[in-house]
């Protein structure tokens, strides 16, 4: 038992795991209201870290609504003081990507386990930081791939064990990022590929997880084209619908844009973002065809993987629709996957987008998985879409983090690497033009 293995209480029985979160933007509500509600027996929320006093306010209040003292509260330059004063176990990391790196190793060298959203970090640096911290320490990183945990992809990896369509050859997969969901990322910090790696690194990493997961292999060769093809200045123009405004607080113009974020439509948005302001300056509402995107809205991709297997992967982000194609090819037949997560987008305010310009919950998912073997009819094989938001996914993949149902699905430091490595080299062809060899990237 290390110093921070959970101390036996008086009945033998373990105690919870002391969690601290640092980054408390919108997705580390999650982790906060699960630490305080339903799996407050598992674990304990005892620290927040952030930069802006205002948003780790609004977390404390989700603490005290659910009955429980508020916890203390932390700037990141106090980080390692805040692991020994408050007896820290494991860190949860929500910050922006470009900086999950420094926490991680930081969190390592105190003797910590860490929790990372994915993806893992946003370059090549960090990646290198936390092997070489990990492999020091021997400690513990978990990254945050709820796709994993979404039960229609479990389906589709059980199936692929059996043998269903034997040895594996190639992968299509197509993602659809509708123009609520897609729009979301031209807005906010996301925008500035130094901060998230661009898509192909903050979004498709869950996707090519998946891949590598479900086919049990890593990825050694890529390439890739991308391009700003519909968002930015350039593309609001050539499509005749850019606006004129800066950002959608206050302007005018903004009320008659479809694509604009209205966050006075949403209590929870005015009191994480826009009141929180005047701490850092972050605005959440940029136009996205307004100047400073780097990053791309359609992206190519073709891997090779060391089984010998192929994919082709396509991303766009301006789609009228939002779900997913995979397609996989095997010695012995084909298994199709079709998933609608949302089948069309409302330029309008009603019950199902009561947020103008957020994306619409997806409370209607529907997939369909096919199986089609050589010399046999087709076969639908029944899918159980999961409740909840990424399918079901995230629900169980908090069950696992605080509760020990595992079953072997936990995604480590390696899987983050292989997931992330994908994306940076995609992203080393679009600026070369040529293949890149993802272990040449790795080690230089």
């Amino acid at each position: 038992m290390n110093e921070h293995t959970p101390r036996p209480t008086p009945d033998h029985t373990p105690a919870p795991r002391r969690y601290a979160i640092v980054g408390t933007g919108s997705r580390a509500r999650m982790y906060t209201r699960a630490l305080v509600t339903t799996h407050a027996d598992q674990g304990r929320l005892v620290a927040l870290c952030d930069t802006n006093r205002t948003r780790m306010a609004v977390h404390n209040e989700i603490v005290t609504g659910a009955g429980h003292e508020p916890v203390p509260t932390y700037h990141p330059d106090d980080f390692a003081r805040m692991l020994d004063a408050e007896a820290v176990d494991e860190v949860i990391v929500c910050t922006v990507d470009r900086l999950h790196a420094d926490y991680i190793v930081a969190a390592l060298e105190a003797g910590r386990d860490v929790i990372t959203e994915k993806p893992m970090t946003a370059d090549l640096d960090g990646c290198r930081r936390i092997h070489a911290a990990q492999e020091r320490t021997g400690g513990r990183v978990t990254v945050g791939f709820n796709y994993r945990y979404n039960p229609v992809h479990g389906q589709l990896r059980d199936l692929l064990r059996s043998g269903a369509i034997g040895e594996i050859g190639s992968v299509h997969f197509e993602w659809l990022l509708d123009l609520r969901h897609g729009a979301d990322y031209f807005r906010r910090w996301h925008r500035d590929k130094r901060n998230s790696g661009g898509l192909l690194v903050h979004k498709a990493s869950h996707h090519f997880d998946l891949v590598n997961w479900w086919i049990d292999s890593h990825p050694t060769e890529v390439f890739a084209w991308g391009d700003l093809f519909f968002y930015g200045e350039q593309g609001g123009r050539r499509h005749g619908v850019a606006a004129d405004y800066e950002r959608s607080h206050n302007s005018p113009e903004a009320e008659r844009d479809p694509f604009a974020l209205h966050m006075t439509d949403s209590p929870d948005l005015t009191r994480l973002y826009l009141d929180a302001e005047h701490e850092d300056g972050y605005r959440r509402d940029l136009n996205v065809f307004g100047p400073g995107i780097t990053i791309e809205d359609d992206m190519s991709v073709m891997v090779r993987y060391a089984s010998g297997a192929t994919l082709t992967y396509h991303l766009v982000a301006y789609a009228p629709w939002e779900g997913y194609r995979i397609a996989i090819t095997g010695s012995r037949g084909r298994l199709e996957l079709d998933v609608t997560e949302f089948p069309w987008t409302s330029p309008h305010q009603d019950e199902t987008t009561p947020v103008r310009g957020m994306p619409a919950p997806k409370e209607s998912t529907t997939a369909t998985l096919t199986l089609r073997p050589h010399w046999a009819p087709p076969q639908d094989i029944p899918v159980a879409v999961g409740e909840g938001s990424h399918g079901g996914g995230d629900v169980r993949m908090l069950d696992a983090l605080f509760g020990g149902t595992d079953d072997g699905i936990r995604p480590d430091h390696n899987d983050g690497a292989y997931a992330l490595l994908t994306g940076l080299a995609a992203n080393a062809s679009m600026e070369s033009g040529a293949p890149v060899v993802v272990e040449k990237l790795l080690h230089g």
